[in-house]
């Protein structure tokens, strides 16, 4: 009889994971949308309505009640330093959306006193001046009044640095130190740098000189990964492709994640890439990966990708737009082509940081002679990641090549310094978008956190949508900008079509990753200025719960408490929002009359996050809200 069959078909096939009574945007075209899904062995069983999944509902099934919220496929960041970003999260103190420089300075001024002797407070990117109120950087009088005795050192973008009295003492920069090639230590009347560093155009005196502050050890390397991929969790993030960078050694700084692969302690998925870190020496770089790994060993949680976004040195131009556009050597391409050469002759795909299209055309010169040679088959994935004034023309060179396109939201944290210098037309423009779409380009969207944009997805779907910056600039003009289906395809869809796995992840469809976002708000139809704000309240990899907040809390796995306990993370959290709303804080600024009488919620809500409680020396500061 049909009970019977039912609940025979419960003990035999009931799903892990069921979310009913939901609005699922399943991006899958034969079945958009949907009410309910099933997810059994971390892969979607069942996409339909309530009644369809009900069947697999069995004794030990999870159900969520969506309670009629949006569902998403799980979000996909195409460039994001996750692997780098991990192993310091914890050290750093977050500025992504603080509103005003009176917060950023009364957090930095907290964390100060807090700090123990040796190590240092670090603002690491995530934020722009355009951002505050003040529409400005902090000074390193500011810096040295809120913390006199402790290292600080404060990123902007990859433009600028401000330090401390104590922070150049701590590095060792004094009026007999050189300034790096490509870069400026800015000195006072004496000679004496006076705590301002600037990337001129290059940003390895940035880099490095981050680079001696201490890092963490052991456990606690782990523990670091562990709480920021929840951070971006948080944000409905399940997946992200590493475009490595500056100081991340293979196999050396790739460890942490590699160990919690093994342990089934990743909340994210994770591509990765491998970046040639020594001018000079990159070809024997490439030589010795080739021997060691081949492009997707891994698995579906950690997989190699693979080369980039560097292949040598003298290739890369830096997008420091307060600066003019770097002359790159005239005779890169020797080495450069040298390069290309191997990874295609071994199977290796790879992937460019480009911000200019005088770049562009000089890589496609290379591509094209080698492809002549048949060196780029189909099989081999390769793509341009950020390409600001890439031009229509070489846009249809990389079609024709079989290429793929990384963008990312750089211009929403650049987008003022971007117009003074190369005025609204160009702007208009980076990159085009539209453009590259209407080629049939595969235009995967990120963010390129964490030292240069906030690693929050929806600001980054916001500037797709809008054209607008943090500082509401409207620089995109309506036929440069994408719907938010297209938008979204681009956060999911061309994603895992960069990493060759369109056919398992990206859309919610039977025999594809059970991985989803159930959000705070309906991403379809919130109005635009709010699409930064939403979040994810039920995040779900594989069919694991790795994300749980209002409420869903208590569902997701428990995390180890963060530590040092001292870190940033443990009393302020990652991205700034307010506990009553959960929007940022220049939201918060309408409910101001009203911040006193939610004190009690705020402690609650810092309770639930495992934040430590704010000390009662803690001045109540109107405009220092989370």
């Amino acid at each position: 009889m049909p009970v019977g069959g039912l609940i025979a078909r419960a003990v035999d096939d009931a799903a892990d994971v069921i979310v009913r009574n939901a609005k699922i945007y399943t991006g899958d075209s034969s079945r958009p949308h949907a009410g309910a899904l099933a997810i059994r062995d971390g892969r979607v069983t069942v996409v339909g309505d309530d009644a369809e999944v009900a069947p697999f509902m069995g004794p030990a099934t999870t159900v969520v009640d969506a309670l009629g919220r949006r569902v998403v496929p799980g979000l996909n960041d195409a460039h994001l330093h996750v692997i780098r970003g991990g192993l310091n999260y914890v050290l750093e103190l977050r500025w992504d959306g603080v509103t005003s420089l009176r917060q950023g300075l009364a957090m930095l001024r907290e964390q100060a006193a807090r700090t123990p002797k040796g190590q240092w407070v670090r603002v690491v990117g995530g934020w722009s001046a355009e951002q505050f109120a003040e529409r400005r950087l902090p000074t390193p009088a500011e810096l040295n009044a809120a913390a006199p005795d402790t290292p600080v050192f404060v990123l902007h973008l990859y433009q600028s640095a401000i330090m401390n009295r104590a922070a150049l003492q701590a590095v060792g920069y004094t009026k007999d130190t050189p300034d790096p090639k490509g870069g400026q230590i800015v000195r006072g009347r004496n000679g004496e740098p006076n705590g301002m560093l600037l990337a001129a155009p290059s940003a390895l005196i940035l880099y490095s000189t981050l680079a001696k502050a201490p890092l963490l050890e052991g456990e606690d390397k782990k523990t670091s990964t562990r709480h920021f991929l929840r951070e971006l969790n948080r944000f409905g993030l399940t997946s992200a492709i590493d475009a490595a960078g500056g100081f991340q050694n293979f196999p050396d700084n790739y460890g942490t994640v590699t160990e919690l692969a093994r342990d089934g302690q990743l909340s994210l998925r994770i591509a990765y890439h491998l970046f040639p870190q020594t001018p000079g020496q990159e070809l024997d770089d490439l030589r010795r990966w080739i021997e060691m790994v081949r492009p997707e060993d891994g698995d579906e949680w950690l997989r190699l990708n693979g080369a980039g976004e560097n292949l040598t040195w003298a290739a890369a131009d830096f997008e420091n737009f307060a600066e003019p556009r770097p002359e790159l050597s005239g005779d890169y391409e020797t080495e450069f082509e040298k390069a290309v050469r191997l990874l295609m002759e071994h199977g290796w795909g790879f992937r460019l940081h480009a911000t200019y299209d005088e770049t562009i055309r000089r890589d496609l010169a290379v591509f094209e002679k080698l492809a002549a040679e048949g060196l780029f088959p189909a099989g081999n994935r390769w793509l341009f990641d950020h390409a600001e004034t890439v031009s229509r023309d070489s846009l249809d060179r990389i079609a024709a090549l079989g290429g793929a396109m990384s963008v990312q939201n750089r211009m929403s944290f650049q987008g003022e310094v971007f117009t003074r210098r190369y005025g609204p037309g160009a702007a208009a423009e980076a990159p085009p978008v539209r453009a590259m779409l209407e080629r049939g380009l595969t235009v995967g969207a990120g963010t390129d956190a964490t030292r240069v944009s906030s690693y929050n997805p929806w600001v980054a779907l916001h500037w797709l949508i809008s054209g607008r910056t943090l500082g509401g600039l409207a620089i995109r003009p309506p036929q440069n900008r994408v719907d938010r289906e297209t938008a979204l395809a681009m956060y999911t869809r061309a994603g895992a079509a960069l990493t060759g796995e369109e056919d398992v992840k990206g859309i919610l469809r039977p025999g594809f990753f059970g991985d989803l976002a159930v959000l705070s708000d309906d991403y379809f139809t919130v109005p635009e200025q709010d699409i930064p704000h939403i979040e994810s309240l039920l995040t779900v990899v594989g069919g694991r719960i790795v994300h749980a907040a209002a409420e869903y809390e208590g569902l997701d796995e428990e995390l180890p408490p963060i530590s040092p306990t001292w870190s940033p993370v443990a009393h302020f959290g990652g991205y700034q929002t307010s506990p009553r709303t959960g929007l940022p804080g220049v939201r918060q600024a309408e409910l101001l009359g009203e911040a006193v009488a939610e004190s009690e919620q705020h402690r609650q809500w810092r309770a639930r996050r495992g934040l430590a409680p704010e000390t009662a020396s803690t001045p109540f500061d109107p405009c220092f809200v989370l």
